[in-house]
């Protein structure tokens, strides 16, 4: 399979489910929704169809993935459960939790899917279509987001198009992402204490991460971004801004009209990327407040303003 592809768009029926299981098993890249971003996905326990994800994103190899599973019946052959990881999974599977456990000798999963850690993170997703292709291929299958390593993630099936066309076997068209924010990403350590590595639609009384080590996908400073500069907390807009507006500031693109911070959150990258299409040069963003879920999108919106290194 070559690095150059006809990246086709298909449906969600069951035959189209059952197409894109079969590109997985050979190998291939697929691009699919879930409740919180498309992702691109790719079978984990396969060193080959990894690298894939790698390549097609240009992600760092120190960047580990996401494992997805369809049943935890999967996931304890992954990894490690203690009694906690139980419990948050049978609080918050499936859904936008990823936990991140110390990984199984036998887990048979691809070298490059842990970056070389000790550890593993796996997420069950709630989304039909995600749990369909899962429970088809009967895989785990890794997927990061479905977008180029660094920018803005997709919510769509035209955002995806727009960053991976010809790089990916295909993407499953299944309309645009509800929560349209990455999964939270939380560490059980073994001294039964939980540390957020990336907040997110779930909140949990845990920690937070310092910071000085890479143990998850979504904690690189640099990250989801528009490719232009941005500025925060914006309550006024210079004529060159695009002004992404929430509740009372109005921009020329809305994260929400009401200052729902669950509205916000669906609607971020979809803003993102208009503010990355617009011809103004620089994009502003309202002020969000810092509350509930709130705190998952000021830390993407502080990664899309940090310049990379």
């Amino acid at each position: 399979m070559s690095g150059k592809y006809v990246t086709e768009t298909i449906g969600t029926d069951a035959h189209e489910i059952t197409r894109a299981a079969r590109i997985l098993r050979d190998g291939g890249l697929v691009a699919v929704p879930t409740e919180t971003v498309y992702g691109l996905a790719a079978r984990a326990d396969n060193d080959k169809a990894v690298s894939r994800i790698y390549r097609a994103k240009g992600r760092p190899d120190f960047n580990p993935l996401i494992v997805h599973v369809a049943s935890l019946e999967l996931a304890r052959k992954l990894a490690d459960f203690s009694d906690v990881a139980e419990k948050l999974a049978a609080e918050h599977w499936p859904g936008p939790l990823t936990l991140v456990l110390p990984r199984r000798r036998d887990a048979g999963l691809a070298e490059a899917v842990t970056a070389g850690l000790e550890t593993v993170a796996i997420r069950m997703p709630s989304h039909a279509v995600m749990r369909a292709l899962l429970e088809n291929s009967g895989l785990p299958i890794a997927a990061p987001s479905a977008n180029r390593s660094g920018f803005i993630s997709p919510t769509s099936t035209a955002h995806v198009l727009a960053s991976l066309d010809g790089r990916i076997n295909a993407v499953i068209d299944g309309g645009v992402c509800e929560q349209g924010l990455e999964s939270t990403i939380a560490a059980v350590r073994a001294d039964g204490s939980v540390v957020v590595l990336r907040p997110g639609p779930i909140l949990l009384a845990a920690s937070a991460a310092d910071g000085k080590n890479i143990e998850a996908p979504g904690q690189l400073a640099s990250h989801y971004a528009p490719g232009k500069p941005v500025r925060l907390m914006a309550s006024e807009v210079a004529p060159d801004e695009f002004l992404i507006g929430f509740g009372d500031v109005v921009g020329d693109c809305s994260l929400s009209d009401k200052g729902d911070l669950t509205e916000a959150a669906s609607r971020l990258y979809a803003c993102l990327h208009e503010g990355a299409l617009s011809a103004k040069p620089r994009i502003a963003v309202a002020e969000i407040p810092e509350v509930g879920v709130g705190i998952a999108i000021n830390d993407r919106l502080r990664r899309a303003a940090t310049p990379p290194d």
